[in-house]
């Protein structure tokens, strides 16, 4: 099965590439992924998956950091005009852009689901002529909207993967699950698909990212998902005159002042890594007038679920504690979150096994340590709470700047070896199950 995976992989490798062009110039940021989304659909559909988007797959009480209405409406009306199936689109209101493609073979056999992100960091595209995408015609035209971390190749590369698998599904045996997820910028997409059960009955659960790694280096056996957790906190007091009457104000600047000065010296954990970061205070309108607004933007993590909910924890206290001292109040809003996350094992040295056997890698390397935060954590989380296995593995793509980076860029021979690995991972465990 290993040449036809290959032969299949090289078959879709341009249309693969054209597709993660189109995805890069349309880029859509997190809960506003209607166009790509859309595409998804169009594409899983045509290849004989039974399709579940918009409501149907995600939990509408779960999601988190979705922009306001009005924003989601406005990049509704933009996917469309940019070539959405706009019946599609109006099914995804409210930011549902989540897409889950099911094909169940006719022998009985496990659940294999694999992830897939599809949305785009809040950067503006580097406009330097030698910048690849300028120079060839894609880079993003949607404005602070650019693919700077490569789910655009993700997104592509799950789309291949999906034909592959359909060309196959003769020799195939159980069910896979292909979850192309919105939002996990900012750790805010996946909860929302793990509440609403897709992964409940899965029995091998698979991610990967692209990385900084030359083209032809994969790592098996990422570690050290950090779990974290993303909030606002609204501070809300009572303007005055500065001069005329301060004693009638409730400052709420002075409250989250404190507030930030005392969430950065919350202890850190004895247990493992802890981390905590105010990241922007906004607060005030003017000089003469005691502010009566304020908003911290803060976020925590932990090398295990318990540290990051330690510090969490502490980061409300003192955020509650901070409003009652300045006798105003204090919203709190959730905008994110993730949990830690270790590869299984056993699923890790499959996956070490496959990459070794198909010969296309320079390097299969073993533990690559993150020190950051993935929501594909959940995913995990669940699966292994079930008995069952999952992994997360990078594979290398010689990128031009670091993500994030408005000069962004992935070498796209990547891709190809990427169709292979994930399609023959997806392949074995679909043929080969072992408990």
């Amino acid at each position: 099965m290993d040449r036809k995976i290959a032969g299949l992989a090289k078959q879709w490798e341009e249309q693969t590439i054209l597709r993660r062009r189109d995805i890069h110039k349309h880029a859509e940021a997190g809960w506003t992924e209607f166009r790509t989304a859309a595409l998804v659909v169009k594409a899983l559909k045509a290849a004989g998956y039974d399709v579940s988007f918009g409501a149907d797959a995600l939990e509408e009480g779960s999601m988190m950091g979705v922009p306001h209405k009005d924003v989601l409406a406005a990049h509704m009306k933009r996917a469309v005009a940019q070539g959405a199936d706009p019946e599609v689109v109006a099914r995804m209101e409210g930011g549902k852009t989540a897409v889950v493609g099911v094909m169940r073979f006719a022998k009985p056999g496990p659940v294999v689901a694999l992830r897939f992100d599809m949305d785009c960091n809040d950067v503006p595209e580097s406009a330097d002529p030698h910048h690849r995408p300028v120079k060839e015609g894609f880079a993003s035209i949607n404005p602070n909207c650019m693919h700077a971390c490569g789910h655009d190749a993700h997104t592509a590369v799950g789309l291949g993967v999906a034909e592959i698998l359909a060309a196959l599904k003769d020799e195939l045996a159980g069910t896979v699950k292909l979850i192309f997820q919105p939002a996990e910028e900012g750790t805010r997409g996946a909860k929302s698909i793990v509440a609403k059960g897709f992964v409940d009955d899965v029995d091998f659960m698979l991610g990967a990212h692209v990385g900084a790694d030359r083209v032809g280096h994969i790592t098996y056996n990422v570690t050290n998902f950090l779990a974290t957790s993303k909030f606002d906190a609204e501070f809300i007091g009572v303007p005055a005159h500065a001069g005329a009457s301060p004693e009638v104000g409730k400052n709420a600047l002075l409250a989250a002042a404190s507030a930030a000065l005392n969430i950065q010296a919350i202890p850190r954990h004895s247990q493992g890594v802890s981390r905590v970061n105010v990241g922007l205070l906004n607060a005030g309108t003017g000089r003469n007038v005691i502010p009566g607004n304020a908003v911290l933007k803060v976020e925590t993590r932990g090398q295990t679920t318990p540290i990051a909910d330690f510090v969490k924890t502490a980061a409300f206290r003192i955020l509650r504690g901070a409003a009652q001292m300045y006798d105003i109040d204090v919203v709190i809003t959730e905008a994110g979150g993730a949990a830690s996350g270790i590869n299984s094992p056993e699923l890790a040295a499959r996956l070490q096994a496959i990459g070794d056997r198909l010969g296309i890698f320079d390097e299969v390397a073993g533990v690559y340590p993150i020190n950051g935060s993935e929501d594909f954590t959940y995913y995990m989380e669940r699966v292994q709470q079930n008995g069952k296995q999952a992994a997360f593995l990078m594979y290398g793509a010689a990128t031009t700047a670091a993500n994030h980076n408005s000069a962004f860029e992935i070498d796209e021979a990547c891709m190809v070896k990427a169709l292979q690995m994930l399609a023959s991972c997806a392949a074995e465990l679909l043929t080969k199950p072992v408990k």
